[in-house]
């Protein structure tokens, strides 16, 4: 029997007669395939995704399985309707925490059309896609059983600015301070969650370095997806701190041309995360200034 997913932190919700995901009790996910470019585009991209033999393995870990289309019941009402079927990254999870993060300065292809471009664009003003190369698109953070989640409405934290984002960031790996934001964060799970040879930074320059090199593909308003048990972490246990690549209504093939766009957010978002595990109390140590420099530089270079 399809359900809604309970872990959803962004993106088109099924419920009330809105047209949504789904998701199954075997661990698969039902994302409607949109009627238009988008999901012509979408599907396009996990049909050749799956099929590249180029694509190592520990790269492919990073997107989630790709099982084909099924027609399923729309969560809307409106009868049979064809989704994607995919991996339910939250399958198994018991109390995640999860954070949305659409990566990019640009999130508009050139390809688009010039209403969705100006619409994208105005966005990216608005919120911190420009200035910093990403933007919190969604995350809700594991309390505790009495208090459950906190999961803020995305408009009280799209537009805020690096400092703040930081701070967000920071609470992500706290045991306090989810609820006020303006108590400082303890960042007692930063080096287990974050840190670590499979924590959330190593993960993410081992995708740094791919894309450093792939050409096949350009991703546009595509999120990389942040989940780690908190209360595994605070029983001394893996947290299971995994990231996964998701939305690819936007990619367009690369025709040999590295994805500066992506790369050059991703960089951003290793900056912010680096400097939270050499120094939780905000400050930048001379230890963490070498690659800190490095992702940053391309950064600034990579998105002009």
């Amino acid at each position: 029997m399809l359900k809604v997913p309970n872990h959803q932190v962004a993106g088109h919700k099924a419920g009330d007669g809105k047209l949504g995901p789904l998701v199954d009790d075997s661990g698969r996910f039902y994302k409607p395939l949109q009627g238009n470019e988008r999901g012509s585009n979408e599907l396009n991209f996990y049909t050749s995704f799956s099929l590249n033999t180029r694509i190592p393995d520990h790269i492919r870990r990073f997107f989630p399985n790709f099982y084909g289309t099924q027609l399923v019941e729309a969560s809307d009402g409106s009868g049979l309707q064809p989704h994607l079927v995919l991996q339910d990254l939250n399958f198994r999870r018991v109390n995640p925490s999860i954070m949305d993060i659409k990566i990019g300065s640009r999130t508009w292809a050139p390809q688009a059309s010039e209403d969705y471009i100006q619409r994208c664009l105005k966005k990216d003003r608005e919120t911190s896609s420009l200035p910093l190369g990403f933007r919190l698109s969604g995350f809700q953070i594991y309390q505790n059983r009495e208090l459950g989640f906190w999961k803020p409405e995305r408009t009280s934290f799209q537009s805020l600015p690096a400092d703040e984002v930081k701070l967000l960031l920071r609470k992500f790996v706290s045991s306090n301070a989810y609820v006020n934001l303006d108590s400082k964060p303890d960042c007692s799970f930063a080096s287990i969650v974050y840190g670590g040879s499979t924590g959330i930074l190593s993960q993410l320059l081992e995708l740094k370095a791919w894309f450093e090199d792939q050409t096949f593909y350009h991703f546009y308003s595509c999120s990389v997806l942040i989940m780690y048990e908190k209360e595994f972490a605070s029983n001394g246990k893996s947290p299971c701190a995994e990231i996964k690549l998701i939305d690819f209504a936007h990619v367009y093939e690369g025709q040999g041309v590295i994805d500066h766009n992506f790369l050059g957010g991703l960089c951003s978002l290793i900056k912010f995360i680096s400097e939270i595990l050499t120094t939780p109390d905000g400050c930048t140590t001379e230890a963490s200034s070498k690659e800190i420099q490095k992702n940053q530089i391309y950064f600034e270079n990579g998105t002009t």
